[in-house]
């Protein structure tokens, strides 16, 4: 079991904690966004002018908002502004469809919504769906004349501030996110003001060690639990400076942050790493300031992270976290990294590996991952089922595949819905995709499984190229060679098919199921 850490009092909200931390910083700058600087002072005023303004609209404790903003200031002012009105904002994916919304609208029954201008329409066309309770739609940074009924974002900040915090429990809830939901509905997960507060006080203080002259920059979203870690709750309890940005995550507009602000703190993905090294205007070191950068969302290739760390000197710290968990909970740490491996627990979670008949498994063989820790979410929002095959007891399943070795090194073997059993033995997809990535000429792969004619399950492999190097059959024959020198021979994959791009998720993640279904469909 974990050293107790100390726990935040009975009566306890986020925001007012945060606004207390920081009063001394009232000048100092909090946020960097594309339209200039936010200091803390400014944070503070404007949330609580939102939560005077959420209130006079009639909105009441513990109802939802749907908070659907771009990487803008806006978007921590809107959500420490419910927070601190004791609203639930329902933070949301910006790249979903109308369809998406219209289920999240209807299943969080929010009553009002805070959306960014560049939002509206598709907010608009899942409006149209009906089936859900919205009252109130307000709009940050719009650029066109807003609709009858609409209010603009700048307005709510005409309120005056509310001085006193909702008087929230630790454990009252506070918000929900989304899981990306690799199949079928996504689940509404529901976290308490207590949650951010443990992430703080586990992988932020004792992994990540942020100082407060920091300047922190996430790829990742603030509506992703991993990027509203990175950007709000971490930097803000340490009284760092955050850069943000609205536009998607490219390699270039990632390399004209780096470069620009000169950020001491970037938090990535893998496929998005990969796509940095890939690029032929990757910065050199000297052009960047970087001291530690982090990737979750999916296992980070060994590869990926040597050539990184070669070429920036700047480790990446790979770990793994969870929507339900709300941050990251096994991780590498700084002077203790292991590429292509997710290091060791983050103090003040426990973690255990289970088989088949829920039995701990052996060092050495795969089991599947369960992890305890103070930040795992109350549930997911109507919806019992699959509440309690997930948070059992203090355990949270994860729904991983893990492997530990005899140092307590976690690493990771795929989801438990991919594993793969071919010739009789467990295939894990991702070490198929390690291996495969490794070659100079694979920037990306995905490895499923196929049934052959004689229904036997074997290993199949969708890869993409770098620039320069041409698919085809001896392209195919290379590959297929190279995983056989570097892995059991059954692992080798049987087929491999090229493509321009995998399909994945908004914040990165591969879709495998999609692979399966394009299989299923040919």
């Amino acid at each position: 079991m974990a050293a107790p850490m100390t726990p935040p009092p009975e009566r306890f909200n986020f925001a007012q904690h945060l606004f207390a931390l920081n009063a001394a910083r009232a000048g100092k700058t909090a946020y960097i966004d594309d339209a200039g600087t936010l200091s803390y002072g400014q944070l503070t005023e404007r949330a609580r002018r939102v939560a005077t303004a959420l209130q006079a609209m009639g909105l009441r404790r513990e109802e939802r908002v749907l908070l659907l903003m771009l990487d803008t200031a806006d978007w921590p002012v809107a959500f420490l502004g419910c927070l601190h009105a004791g609203i639930v904002p329902v933070c949301v994916n910006t790249l979903l469809t109308a369809a998406d919304y219209a289920y999240m609208l209807a299943h969080s029954r929010a009553r009002a919504a805070l959306v960014s201008g560049a939002l509206l329409k598709t907010l608009q066309a899942a409006m149209e769906s009906g089936g859900h309770e919205l009252q109130q739609v307000v709009v940050s940074r719009a650029t066109e004349p807003l609709p009858a009924g609409m209010s603009a974002f700048e307005r709510l900040l005409d309120a005056a501030p509310a001085e006193a915090a909702a008087d929230t429990a630790a454990d009252d809830i506070a918000f929900w996110l989304y899981s990306s939901g690799s199949t079928g509905r996504p689940k509404g997960t529901v976290h308490t003001h207590a949650n951010p507060y443990w992430t703080v006080e586990t992988y932020a203080k004792q992994v990540l060690q942020l100082r407060e002259d920091d300047l922190v920059f996430s790829a990742a979203k603030l509506f992703f639990a991993y990027g509203m870690g990175n950007g709000l709750t971490f930097p803000l309890s340490a009284g760092a400076t955050t850069v943000l940005m609205a536009e998607r995550p490219t390699p270039a507009a990632v390399f004209q942050r780096l470069k620009q602000h000169r950020p001491t703190v970037f938090y990535g993905v893998p496929t998005l790493y990969a796509g940095m090294l890939a690029a032929p205007d990757l910065p050199a070191k000297s052009e960047v300031a970087l001291r530690v950068c982090t990737s979750a969302g999916e296992a980070l290739p060994r590869e990926i992270g040597e050539r990184y760390a070669a070429h920036f000197g700047c480790d990446i710290l790979d770990g793994i976290g969870s929507t339900e968990m709300l941050h990251i909970f096994l991780s590498n740490a700084p002077g203790d990294v292991h590429y292509g491996t997710s290091g060791r627990p983050v103090p003040g979670y426990d973690i255990e590996l289970r088989g088949d008949d829920g039995g701990p498994v052996p060092d050495g063989e795969v089991g599947d991952l369960y992890i305890r820790g103070a930040s795992a979410a109350l549930m997911y929002w109507s919806q019992r089922e699959k509440s309690q095959s997930t948070f059992q007891g203090g355990w949270t399943r994860s729904g991983d595949k893990y492997s530990r070795d005899a140092r307590g090194i976690y690493t990771y073997a795929g989801r438990s819905d991919d594993m793969l059993k071919v010739s009789g033995l467990y295939v894990s997809p991702f070490e198929v995709e390690a291996a495969l990535i490794q070659n100079a000429a694979v920037l990306e792969a995905a490895v499923i499984g196929i049934v052959d004619d004689d229904g036997l399950t074997k290993t199949k492999a969708y890869v993409v190229l770098k620039p320069g190097h041409a698919a085809g059959p001896e392209m195919e024959a290379t590959l297929k060679a190279f995983v056989k020198d570097k892995l059991a021979p059954y692992k080798y994959p049987r087929r491999i098919e090229f493509l321009a791009e995998l399909p994945k998720t908004a914040t990165g993640k591969i879709q495998r199921f999609k692979l399966r279904e394009r299989e299923a469909a040919a």
